[in-house]
């Protein structure tokens, strides 16, 4: 399968698996996101995500996929600095705003940035019709959160701290996309990169979050916490995943557009799962991301 994989590389066969791996992405992600501000504490809920796909890559790193070269390991730290940054905003931008304020703003920042910044790591460039997609997404990710922000009922005293939290999420998304772009592409097998990425990023959350907060678990809540984060453990280790193999076999900047359509998901489990409301504004903002992703891969 490796094999196969490092010859679907820059081909179309590979931008066709690429595509497929970002909108699966794009999904589970969603999906991800919404755990994280569902019953349990984002914090909590984040640091059990993080311990089980850590456990779970643990075999996987240390037994099945080939040993890292050595000058992996130098990236590794990167991305777990990174990563460490990432989910300790993303958690103060949980626990002030509601997931449909939040999430918007951090995927919308997080691809335009990331088209940028793969353009000086990779020299990867869009055409005219690529970056009207990329327009179009982003006005609707955007608006999506304006229009949330304006109509906003619950947690506006919080708000405008949610928003700075976000913003500086959106930030880290896009170098850490391209950062882990940069890793997956430097190892000879991928599934070496993707086994100890999930291992050594398992490792902060859990430690940081007990020393912050454990005197206030409720240990009756783990027989539900412990589930629920080896549920979000397995959908980390296909999304995550998915669109680091994606970066690998076609562009960044691609990838990273297109996975921004998890907004579309997330809008509908908001919706059915979370009880925050979507009328037709929003509807018509969420059919602006579908449609600006439909330009972005036509104009490849």
């Amino acid at each position: 399968m490796v094999e196969w994989l490092l010859q679907a590389e820059n081909t179309e066969q590979g931008s066709n698996l690429a595509l497929f791996l970002a909108i699966k992405a794009a999904f589970l992600h969603a999906i991800f996101g919404a755990l994280q501000k569902g019953k349990f504490d984002p914090w909590l809920m984040r640091a059990a995500i993080d311990l089980s796909y850590g456990l779970m890559a643990l075999p996987f790193a240390l037994f099945i996929v080939p040993w890292p070269e050595y000058f992996m390991w130098p990236i590794f730290l990167g991305a777990f600095v990174l990563h460490t940054a990432y989910k300790i905003m993303q958690a103060m931008a949980y626990s002030r705003g509601a997931f449909t304020v939040v999430y918007p703003i951090v995927r919308g920042i997080g691809p335009l940035l990331t088209v940028i910044v793969a353009y000086f790591v990779f020299s990867e460039s869009f055409n005219y019709t690529q970056w009207f997609g990329v327009m179009i997404l982003l006005f609707g990710i955007l608006g999506l959160g304006v229009y949330n922000i304006r109509f906003l009922l619950k947690g506006r005293e919080t708000l405008a701290t949610a928003l700075i939290f976000a913003c500086i999420t959106g930030v880290l998304v896009a170098l850490y996309t391209t950062y882990d772009a940069y890793g997956i592409r430097a190892t000879a097998n991928p599934f070496t990169f993707l086994a100890w990425f999930f291992l050594i990023d398992g490792i902060a959350m859990p430690i940081l979050v007990f020393f912050r907060s454990k005197e206030s678990i409720r240990y009756g809540e783990l027989k539900s916490l412990i589930p629920r984060g080896i549920i979000g453990g397995l959908i980390a280790f296909f999304s995550f995943g998915s669109i680091m193999l994606a970066t690998r076999l076609d562009k960044v900047g691609e990838a990273a557009v297109l996975r921004e359509t998890s907004i579309v998901f997330a809008a509908i489990i908001g919706w059915l799962f979370l009880k925050e409301t979507v009328g037709p504004r929003r509807i018509s903002l969420i059919i602006l991301i579908a449609v600006g992703a439909v330009f972005v891969e036509w104009g490849a």
